[in-house]
């Protein structure tokens, strides 16, 4: 069985209460997690069978060689990232990255520092691998809710309004492509107003193995979030290629056929609606990632006419919450819901539940946290306005 690990729900046990049978979790056999949120309580010791990697676990890279010629029978492209990386077992794209920006890579006995430089069969890559670079950030003294630590990862519920990130980058990409320091913790990101789960690697090994998980589509993530309108379809999946707006370059958009055109990339996300709420002016849906793509909830709750509720930046607006909520609400609580909609200060988005192999000993990770304060007190206040559970479509 795989241990679920939890953090402490908020303050009021009662401020969400989902049935247990709300979080889908499993991508290509689809089961439903037994537990009920507002029970949630941190696990303090689990113990459970570890796989052990038959190799002997790298932590540093640093001064690594690499000799080798191109094989013969490669066809088509190759980046002189990609083709190192795969070289040297367990190293992040991000590493090589930063040796070849370094002059420390040569094809053919010249130095090459374009990361994308083609490779051709019977090009011989020599390659040492750069010293780590001490991070530019400041630390700041930040109180993190730790959900779990070990000598490895850290997993940490992250607050709305925390940025964790510096860029805009796809969250399967461990470090900026373009930095010229190696940023061995982060792994994944999430959007600075979304709550939630995230996780962290210790080390050089433990960033390329849960990197690679990102990329293999094997990470497991949940999320649920307050959204304008209900889908038209109680469940489903979209599969709409996102790419940047051209328009507004801090927002994405997802358009059918971009792909085709080199302009976006495949996305992916499965929706499930928990609770109809106001009449029809929002819902609880959950969401599982199939993809990774930057803003590709909120990107896809926007193409499916149900901006998340908060999200300003693609449409969620507190004047379409005001116009779906407000003929749906009795008129003794009209001012109630007006000092409602003035508080949202965020697109209402959790990181509900995040799911991973341990990249040392190979365990089956699964980690769970109820959304904060904020989320559970709009919940309720929509749950005033009326509830009612969504009717499945045949």
């Amino acid at each position: 069985m795989v241990p679920l690990y939890t953090c402490c729900p908020f303050p009021s046990s009662k401020a969400l209460q989902i049935s247990p049978s709300f979080l889908l979790l499993s991508s290509r056999n689809p089961k439903f997690l037994p537990f009920t949120i507002s029970r949630i309580l941190r696990a303090t010791s689990i113990s459970t069978s570890a796989t052990k990697h038959e190799e002997p676990i790298r932590t540093s890279y640093a001064g690594v060689q690499l000799e080798e010629t191109v094989d013969e029978t490669k066809q088509g492209k190759l980046r002189l990232d990609s083709w190192i990386s795969s070289r040297i077992q367990g190293i992040s794209r991000a590493r090589v990255q930063s040796s070849i920006k370094s002059g420390l890579v040569k094809v053919n006995g010249r130095v090459v520092d374009k990361v994308s430089h083609s490779l051709r069969a019977g090009d011989k890559v020599d390659c040492v691998i750069s010293d780590l670079q001490p991070l530019k950030a400041e630390p700041e003294d930040i109180p993190l809710d730790i959900v779990f630590e070990d000598d490895h990862v850290l997993v940490v519920n992250k607050p709305s309004h925390m940025d964790m990130s510096d860029d805009e980058q796809d969250i399967f990409h461990g470090a900026s492509a373009g930095a010229a320091s190696v940023r061995p913790g982060i792994v994944h990101r999430l959007d600075k107003g979304t709550s939630g789960l995230l996780v962290v690697a210790k080390d050089e090994y433990s960033h390329a193995h849960l990197s690679e998980q990102f990329k293999q589509h094997t990470i497991q993530r949940v999320y649920i979030s307050l959204t304008c309108g209900v889908p038209s379809a109680s469940s489903g999946r979209v599969d709409i290629p996102i790419g940047r707006d051209s328009n507004n370059r801090i927002r994405m958009v997802a358009v059918p056929g971009l792909s085709h055109h080199g302009q976006a990339r495949h996305a992916a996300s499965r929706y499930k609606v928990i609770e109809v709420l106001a009449g029809g002016g929002s819902a609880l849906v959950q969401w599982r990632l199939e993809t990774g793509r930057t803003h590709q909830i909120r990107a896809h709750a926007k193409y499916m006419g149900i901006p998340l509720l908060g999200d300003e930046v693609y449409g969620g607006t507190k004047n379409m919450a005001l116009s779906l909520l407000r003929p749906r609400t009795p008129p003794y609580y009209n001012d109630e819901l007006s000092r409602l909609v003035s508080r949202l200060e965020r697109p209402y988005l959790h990181a509900l539940v995040l799911g991973f192999e341990h990249p040392h000993s190979g365990e089956k990770m699964r980690f769970s946290c109820p959304p904060p304060p904020d989320f559970g007190e709009i919940l309720n206040h929509l749950r005033k306005i009326g509830i009612e559970k969504p009717i499945s479509k045949e």
